[in-house]
């Protein structure tokens, strides 16, 4: 099983969803970390190769994990919050392009 590395404030904004929601963003996490697909998902080419969005719908919104799970030891969580409107914030996108970019450079 990879381990995950949240990057930012990825972790705390997991933990300050609602529960429900938070315990299914930790059943999605653990199913990429044994290697399977989430329940909802799709690509965000957008912020890079190979990332994710786990998409979670709830009774009290829409929420996203953005993800990058291609990396051979680990899996990043690079940015999750709430879902205000139909399509995705320019910098929800811009802040998850950021981190992983500074992510690569540290490596």
């Amino acid at each position: 099983m990879k381990p995950i590395s949240f990057l930012g404030d990825s972790r705390d904004a997991i933990r300050d969803f609602p529960d429900d929601v938070r315990y299914r963003a930790g059943v999605e996490l653990r199913a990429v970390q044994n290697g399977l697909d989430p329940d909802d998902w799709k690509p965000m080419k957008a912020v890079g190769s190979g990332v994710r969005e786990i998409r979670i719908r709830d009774a009290s919104g829409a929420f996203r994990i953005i993800y990058l799970a291609a990396l051979a030891d680990r899996i990043l969580v690079l940015h999750a919050f709430q879902k205000k409107t139909q399509q995705t914030a320019q910098r929800d996108i811009e802040l998850a392009a950021k981190r992983l970019k500074d992510w690569k450079a540290q490596q």
